[in-house]
């Protein structure tokens, strides 16, 4: 008796959500009430320019994937299949709006305005961080996973402080962006930056890309509570967004950082999505997931759906083509680049520690250039 009822909680715990959808698989538009105002905004050409970033982005994955196999890059985190969940957020932010990601951003990044270049040269081990964040307000890539959310939180708060949100003034009015991942929602982090969020009523959006695997573990395992709803435990409404349909995560993006920049206070978006690749390029999913499953998510394929919807709005098989002869001239571009790195000055591992000079940081740089001076000698006498 007690087991079928526990099962029963289960089952009613894990129904399906209602989830924001704008285009389905097949390409056919379909209603999403509140957020078709923001789709309305959209014509043609805007899509198609989505289409572009979405096949231009997964081009730069693919050969991240394959200088990595190649011995160019030391790793690579694939992003095949997430590329709507990002274009469509990326393309919602304003110029001020500050984005804290985690490894796997490479569409935000692309809509910020980071080369793709730069992504490369942080996993050959080519660069000490890989950009200024200021530079195109949008952090460098965080490893230890969770952190960047504490990063958004704080820095959210410092923007309300600031008196930058709920002015009315769109080129001021700023909000701070934390994308994680399914598996991080798990880490005390992510719940420590959604408490001081909510303390503070801070202008953050809180971007969960649910891919449906921590690495080995299925979200099921995770949690039985759908993750946009972590948000309510902490004041901090959710929604949850088809993250393979670009339009829909385009339209609850911006209705969601418009809310923020209001001053209306932190909102979460569960963009429901699927890896289609390896976690990196250190793992075998064949060895935790089907091949059943995968099929399955590849029918949902964000760039497939778009394009079927385009081509039911008159774009061309020439349109289309040019964008792949594009994909191929930057690919050649970046492996080149990539290739032909060269490593940095080993004193410029110092240069960016403090804004200023520090003792203890110049006393470490000095006794490692003696070291590698060391070396020279030991050549000299050989």
């Amino acid at each position: 008796m007690t087991s079928d009822i526990s099962a029963g909680a289960r089952a009613k715990r894990q129904a399906a959500p209602h989830m924001i959808q704008m285009l389905t698989p097949e390409g056919e538009r379909v209603s999403s009430g509140e957020y078709d105002v923001f789709a309305a905004e959209l014509d043609t050409q805007d899509l198609f320019g989505f289409y572009r970033d979405m096949v231009l982005v997964r081009r730069v994955d693919a050969e991240g994937n394959a200088l990595q196999r190649q011995g160019q890059l030391g790793l690579w985190a694939p992003l095949l299949g997430q590329e709507a969940a990002q274009i469509g957020l990326g393309r919602a932010l304003r110029k001020q709006d500050f984005v804290f990601p985690t490894y796997r951003e490479h569409g935000v990044a692309w809509t910020r305005g980071i080369d793709p270049t730069e992504l490369l040269g942080i996993f050959r081990g080519q660069t000490h961080g890989g950009w200024d964040p200021q530079a195109n307000r949008f952090h460098t890539y965080t490893i230890v996973i969770g952190s960047q959310v504490l990063h958004a939180a704080g820095y959210g708060m410092g923007i309300q402080l600031d008196g930058d949100v709920g002015t009315g003034d769109i080129d001021r009015d700023a909000i701070a962006v934390a994308c994680f991942g399914d598996g991080a929602s798990s880490q005390g982090d992510v719940s420590e930056g959604l408490t001081f969020a909510g303390a503070f009523n801070a202008p953050v959006l809180f971007y969960c890309q649910n891919n449906q695997w921590a690495i080995s573990e299925p979200t099921s395992t995770q949690t039985p509570t759908p993750l946009y709803q972590r948000g309510k435990g902490f004041g901090i409404p959710g929604i949850r967004v088809d993250g393979n349909d670009v339009l829909a995560t385009y339209a609850v993006a911006r209705a969601s950082a418009d809310s923020i920049r209001a001053g209306n206070g932190p909102l979460l978006i569960e963009s429901f999505t699927y890896r289609m690749g390896a976690h990196t390029t250190a793992d075998d999913p064949s060895k935790y997931r089907s091949a059943a499953e995968t099929e399955a998510w590849a029918a949902k394929d964000p760039i497939l759906r778009l394009r079927r919807y385009l081509e039911n709005q008159g774009v061309t098989a020439d349109e289309f083509a040019a964008i792949d002869a594009e994909a191929d001239q930057m690919a050649a571009r970046i492996r080149a680049a990539c290739v032909e790195m060269t490593p940095p000055a080993p004193e410029d591992m110092w240069t960016h520690v403090y804004n200023e000079p520090h003792a203890l940081v110049d006393e470490e740089r000095d006794a490692y250039l003696a070291y590698l001076d060391s070396f020279a000698d030991v050549e000299e006498h050989a």
